[in-house]
């Protein structure tokens, strides 16, 4: 396997269809409440094909999302780690530390508390349940397109991306059964161990021997190519599937269309403030402007492919918790664009700071 210190890692832009998923994701809600309204019996075959809780339409997709993701993860890297130890240290704290439980909190707050009569009666914890879910596992993959955009150090995104993700195999079920616990959710813990079996651990180990296939046969040239095949294929997958969730979402998304922007609320709250504490740590750590740039955007990002996974077998596709969701899905674009001009434009009062 190719590690980080053979190379220096490929900085990606972002593409076309990233820079424009909030466009897709809107597009998706409009497609599939009308889908879900001309078309109620493919819909409910679809919600049929189950087995063992899981739903086999909904697996495939998901796997085609979250497998190419994964293709593009060196756990090689991990050697480097040492190297960015001080970036390291604040990453991990943010994203394990303080994310999850700021979640739950805000969403208690929010949803729980200050919104809870604008909501649907009695979807406020599935609501709080999906929240949780989004912010309990770091971003994978689009956190490798904020690093580049903000000039951010590769060899330290890369390290720690491979570091969340081993984390994230044994830390997801027990952070997320733990805090759907403290908010009075009902854990079903066979299903959430399934959940984190296969759609974390199983295509972690599938990517890892696809990976060191590839480059064993034809080098970081084959895998680059591969990834650029699967790319769209992956978006396809998170579109498909979001298409399928507002198909039996429909029905209560006209009836209160505003529950989308209410849910946004303590995202874009939680988002902000983990970005700006990970910043503010990084400087009076004095790490480098390159390492904290992305620990901030590490920091602040959401695995929310995964997020979506979780919340269809431990909930259902038609539970707030899938929507919740699909929520972090259509308000990360822009709001992770903004976090990178943040960052860029203080990089002067940032260096002022740390260089003190």
């Amino acid at each position: 396997m190719a590690t980080v210190l053979d190379a220096t890692p490929a900085r990606p832009g972002i593409s076309f269809f990233e820079r424009y998923l909030t466009l897709w994701v809107a597009l998706c809600i409009v497609a599939g409440i009308a889908l879900g309204h001309m078309l109620p019996g493919l819909f409910g075959a679809i919600a049929s094909a189950e087995v063992a809780r899981v739903n086999l339409v909904v697996a495939v997709l998901i796997w085609l999302m979250i497998v190419p993701m994964l293709l593009k993860i060196d756990f090689g890297a991990l050697g480097s780690v040492r190297q960015h130890w001080k970036g390291v240290g604040v990453t991990l704290f943010i994203n394990w530390a303080v994310k999850p439980f700021s979640m739950a909190l805000l969403g208690t707050l929010f949803l729980g508390w200050m919104f809870a009569p604008l909501l649907p009666a009695g979807e406020a914890p599935s609501y709080i349940a999906g929240l949780i879910l989004l912010a309990a596992a770091p971003c994978t993959a689009m956190v490798f397109v904020w690093s580049n955009l903000c000039d951010g150090e590769p060899n330290y995104t890369l390290s720690q991306v491979a570091l969340n993700d081993l984390i994230m195999v044994f830390a997801f079920a027990p952070l997320v059964g733990l805090l759907l616990g403290v908010a009075s959710v009902t854990v079903p813990w066979d299903t959430l161990l399934l959940s984190v079996g296969l759609y974390i651990v199983v295509p972690v180990i599938v990517a890892q021997l696809v990976r060191r296939a590839v480059l064993a046969s034809g080098g970081q040239a084959a895998l680059d190519r591969l990834l650029a095949r699967l790319g769209p294929v992956s978006l396809t997958a998170l579109l498909a599937t979001l298409m399928l969730l507002f198909g039996f979402q429909g029905e209560a998304i006209v009836a209160q269309p505003f529950v989308i922007a209410l849910i946004a609320v303590p995202i874009l709250v939680q988002v902000y403030f983990n970005a700006g504490l990970a910043y503010w740590l990084s400087r009076r750590f004095g790490v480098a402007w390159c390492v904290a740039a992305p620990a901030a955007l590490i920091g602040a990002s959401n695995f929310f492919e995964l997020a979506v996974a979780a919340a269809i077998s431990l909930f259902g596709l038609k539970s707030g918790a899938a929507l919740a969701t699909v929520v972090g899905v259509l308000v990360e674009v822009p709001v992770m664009l903004s976090v990178v001009a943040i960052v860029k434009r203080t990089r002067g009062w940032y260096e002022k700071g740390a260089a003190a």
